[in-house]
């Protein structure tokens, strides 16, 4: 042996000869914990008393507590991982034996092992525990680390193999809502891995942490509602009576969302962000159920964050920028209050769009749209499209829907989509704009829609593959072959993952919107001229239903209610355009230029009409009904006899 193994097994040898001390996982972080300073905000000795709500958490993972399972569902900035760490770390150095720790995914739980499990191994009284990495069989693996008495396993939930690897006395599972619904087809990736602990009976210990997700679906609401559910209560600085924070006591002067404090529900005393110094001290845990005597089960949201990492002025500043947005406003919810979002995917009735339409003519762009985007649906025998025009807070107008007929095959329908994709767009003030994003779904004739949108760049056509499970309302672009003829073309082109299921239910939180009397309309708000009636049929024609899939678990997936959704799709693939442009976060500034821009153009001539929109030629012609037209009446263009615009009913 060399003089490092033999330094090794000394302290081994040494650490066997003393007695054991029984410590709680916060006693042993007050003790022992060091935060690093490349993976802390506050790095140094750990202090329980900095997060005092973290301690009976902490205690009930405790080797020595009664409970086998600890639920925690919490919010951000609040130090949940940390806790879950410092048991890992308490088992390492002061309670060994089997440990499987598992995240979403085999990718996140590498990231989460390099990020957060080796700086701490690689502190002190764990260093030396785990062996350099770089010896030889030193059992130090991102995935898997060995100690005396131990090994410790990283893995993803949805990688059945891993969850197979090996019993555990400890499971820890980080993020669980973020898990996949069945894993590798061998069911549901939390009761794969509870299944590793059962040999060790009531030893065992089986944490849960999580922010919570979607209401009936969320895996950490389910097991917190099987606990004694406790929540945290703190006192009123003034009148000292006992309180759960609520988001409905947080309030702030209009505008000021910056300057938000407490308002205690009791006494109406007001507190600053301050005031939780003295308040979280003396806080305490109290159980609202029974449950089971096995499993203590723990809620907390972010209005608990400790001074100096999360204020209610933070809070609520996030807030009004994310209570326009559906998906922004579910993403506030789960992760600033702890609660589980209420899906409303039922669609909006028809009707109450039907009756609210505007009357600017189709074709013209309104005061206040900004910048024009497309969607496309491609069908077999037509192209449907419609042109939005965008404003402040993504408030948006529907200029023109239409509809080109012809074999998605064959190149005289995708000439009439250039002729589209070229058109100028008459603004209400005096201006032009032309579409500045074309978002194409890649779903049918893929690669037909590839090479069309390969020779308009980039820039101007975004290709889109719509996917319920994409997590993000518009994914990063990734490079696809694209052929002609049998063989792959020089030049690639990118396709963007679009999560139709999110950019659907923030449409229909858009499209629910009501505007109060001659105020402003709210952000989101949508606008629409006097199509006719099958077109809002359309756009409402599918909705949000609960099933249970194979394993037995409920999932939501979006119905049609209709045979036609062809509307939905396009507003939604605009949409994506628009987000793909960036204007949910264009600062006012940006917002400011481009209107400059456009009072640019209003001084110049008139644009001659060879140049104006065709929407313009059309709104001139009358309706008229060809047979074999799918959809409602729409007028014929004058430019081609394969193209149908949207008219009014």
């Amino acid at each position: 042996m060399n003089n490092t193994t033999t330094a090794w097994v000394d302290e081994i040898w040494r650490r066997g000869l003393r007695p054991d001390v029984r410590l709680s996982v916060s006693e042993w972080a007050d003790r022992y914990r060091t935060l690093a300073g490349k993976t802390a905000s506050e790095p140094g000795p750990w202090r329980t008393d900095r997060t005092p709500y973290l301690r009976e958490v902490m205690n009930a993972m405790s080797a020595g507590s009664p409970y086998q399972r600890v639920v925690l569902m919490a919010g951000a900035q609040l130090g949940k991982t940390e806790a879950a760490l410092n048991l890992v770390g308490s088992v390492i150095h002061h309670t060994p034996g089997p440990l499987m720790i598992v995240l979403p995914t085999v990718e996140t739980a590498k990231r989460w092992s390099r990020q957060r499990l080796d700086p701490l191994v690689d502190a002190r009284p764990l260093r030396g525990l785990v062996k350099d990495p770089r010896s030889r069989d030193s059992g130090n693996t991102v995935l898997s680390k060995e100690f005396p008495g131990g090994l410790a396993v990283v893995t993803g939930a949805n990688s059945a193999v891993g969850l197979r690897s090996m019993p555990a006395r400890f499971l820890v599972m980080d993020e669980v809502d973020g898990f996949p619904a069945d894993a590798d087809n061998e069911g549901d990736p939390v009761d794969l891995a509870v299944q590793r602990t059962v040999t060790f009976g009531a030893r065992r210990k089986i944490i849960l942490v999580s922010t919570p997700t979607v209401a009936g679906l969320s895996r950490i609401e389910a097991a917190y509602l099987e606990s004694d559910q406790r929540k945290f209560w703190v006192p009123c600085p003034a009148c000292g009576v006992f309180q759960v924070l609520k988001w409905s006591q947080v309030q702030w002067p209009e505008g000021n969302p910056q300057g938000a404090a407490y308002v205690c529900e009791h006494c109406g005393t007001i507190h600053d962000n301050a005031a939780k110094a003295w308040m979280l001290p003396r806080g305490e845990w109290r159980a609202e159920a029974e449950g089971d005597g096995t499993t203590a089960g723990f809620w907390i949201s972010s209005l608990y964050s400790p001074p100096g990492w999360l204020s209610w002025g933070e809070i609520a500043t996030d807030f009004v920028k994310a209570r326009s947005n559906p998906i922004r406003l579910k993403t506030w919810t789960n992760t600033k209050l702890a609660e589980t979002w209420q899906e409303r995917g039922e669609a909006p009735e028809w009707e109450r769009l039907f009756e609210r339409r505007e009357s600017y003519p189709i074709g013209r762009v309104p005061r206040g749209g900004l910048v024009l985007t497309a969607g496309v649906d491609v069908q077999k025998d037509r192209l449907e499209v419609e042109v939005v025009a965008w404003g402040r807070g993504l408030e948006s107008w529907s200029v023109v829907y239409e509809v080109l007929m012809g074999p998605s095959t064959g190149p005289e329908v995708w000439r009439d989509l250039d002729r589209l994709l070229g058109a100028t767009f008459e603004t209400e003030a005096g201006g032009a704009l032309s579409v500045s994003r074309l978002a194409v779904d890649t779903g049918y004739e893929t690669q037909t829609v590839y090479s069309w949108a390969r020779r308009h760049g980039a820039r101007l056509v975004m290709p889109v593959k719509g996917s319920d499970t994409v997590a993000v309302p518009v994914g990063a672009a990734s490079p696809v072959d694209v052929t002609s003829g049998g063989h792959s073309l020089r030049r690639g082109l990118r396709v963007w993952p679009v999560g139709v299921g999110l950019l659907k239910r923030q449409l229909y939180g858009w499209l629910r919107l009501v505007r109060d009397g001659d105020a402003p309309p709210p952000a989101g708000y949508c606008h629409f001229p006097e199509y006719d009636a099958e077109f809002f049929k359309m756009l409402t024609a599918e909705e949000l239903v609960k099933r249970t899939n194979r394993a037995g678990y409920p999932k939501l997936e979006w119905q049609k209610m209709r045979a036609r959704n062809e509307a939905l799709d396009c507003r939604v693939y605009a949409t994506a355009a628009a987000l793909a442009l960036g204007l949910d976060r264009w600062p006012e500034t940006r917002w400011a230029e481009v209107e400059e821009a456009q009072r640019d153009l209003m001084l110049s001539p008139p644009l001659p009409p060879a140049q104006r929109s065709p929407a313009a030629a059309v709104m001139a012609t009358p309706p008229a009904r060809e047979a074999g037209t799918p959809g409602p009446a729409r007028a014929v263009s004058p430019a081609t006899v394969r193209s149908r615009w949207m008219s009014g009913g």
